[in-house]
């Protein structure tokens, strides 16, 4: 009877203990059902927190990558612009050889052309002045030798063979046409042409002549000799020159050399030749136009020069000042 009763208390003990615990994991349910399921705890906030600021942070990359091909632009463009600057000072040093070696031969011969040794003399000056500045690394806008820019690659003469300038000039002439030759030692391609469009080499119309001493020495030969009609007119030549010869990717330089002007407009001259002569972005002609004139018309002293020659000077002025040149007027045919 007594071992009944034992047993049975142990069993009630073991009840009582899976009823409280059961009362614990009833009332955790019953708080998880109370408690709002809303109401959560934030651990971290993300520093991201829209849209908009997305596309702010990806429209700031595109902008930054689009300066960064922007600067690495810029920068090949400054070295290829420091490669041409090299390239020019060695054709400088060069030029500037030759030109001393000529002084020194005009020394030699006592000097008794005075003109040609004020000439080189200027050049001389004219090309330690660029080699410094380009070592230096400034820009000019001009780049000239005795008041002509010398940056040209190729040369284009147009003279005029008119009875004045045959009787009055042509002794001048020819040292002019030398001396330019002088400044340019080496040119990818010459040419000459009348003021009427005729070339001097015919089997070379149209095409550019290549540059050599022995080429050189023809021109000057055949200069001697040469007598072609003229209207003591450029016009006709410096328009025929232009279309057929005119190239974006070339440096090109027309040298006019003549007495007088027999047209009547200097404004329709202009006109025609700025339409044939494009510019480039920075406002420059593409092919550069220089002029000399010979006073062969011009009367003694208290006397008006021949209306001709005036407006061949005006005419040669304004077209050198358009076309990015230089006009020179010589003061004597001698």
């Amino acid at each position: 009877m007594s071992r009944r009763r034992i047993r049975r208390g142990g069993e009630d003990a073991s009840i009582s203990f899976l009823d409280i615990i059961c009362c614990g994991f009833g009332a955790i349910v019953l708080l998880l059902v109370i408690v709002k399921p809303n109401q959560l705890v934030v651990i971290e906030e993300s520093p991201i927190v829209s849209d908009g600021q997305v596309r702010v942070l990806q429209e700031r990359i595109f902008e930054i990558r689009g300066q960064v091909t922007y600067l690495e632009k810029e920068l090949n463009a400054k070295h290829e612009q420091l490669g041409t600057d090299k390239r020019r000072v060695a054709i400088l040093r060069s030029e500037l050889d030759l030109l001393n070696s000529a002084m020194a031969s005009v020394d030699d011969d006592g000097a008794d052309d005075a003109t040609e040794a004020l000439d080189l003399q200027i050049a001389i000056q004219s090309l330690s002045r660029e080699m410094k500045r380009l070592l230096q690394g400034r820009k000019s806008q001009n780049d000239y030798i005795g008041g002509i820019p010398v940056d040209s690659e190729y040369i284009i003469f147009i003279i005029d063979t008119s009875g004045s300038m045959l009787s009055g000039a042509w002794n001048r002439m020819m040292r002019e046409v030398l001396n330019t030759l002088k400044i340019y030692p080496k040119v990818k391609g010459i040419q000459i042409l009348n003021d009427q469009g005729q070339y001097m080499f015919t089997r070379f119309a149209g095409d550019w002549m290549p540059d050599s001493p022995a080429r050189r020495r023809m021109i000057l030969e055949k200069l001697q000799n040469w007598n072609a009609y003229s209207n003591s007119s450029p016009v006709e030549g410096i328009t025929a020159a232009i279309r057929r010869f005119y190239s974006k990717d070339k440096k090109i330089s027309l040298y006019i050399m003549g007495d007088d002007y027999q047209g009547r407009s200097v404004k329709r001259v202009l006109d025609i030749v700025k339409d044939l002569n494009e510019t480039n972005k920075r406002g420059e002609t593409l092919v550069r136009i220089h002029a000399i004139g010979f006073p062969n018309l011009f009367r003694g002293a208290g006397q008006s020069p021949a209306p001709s020659a005036v407006r061949y000077a005006s005419l040669m002025r304004a077209l050198a000042e358009q076309n990015n040149g230089t006009f020179v007027g010589v003061n004597n045919v001698r």
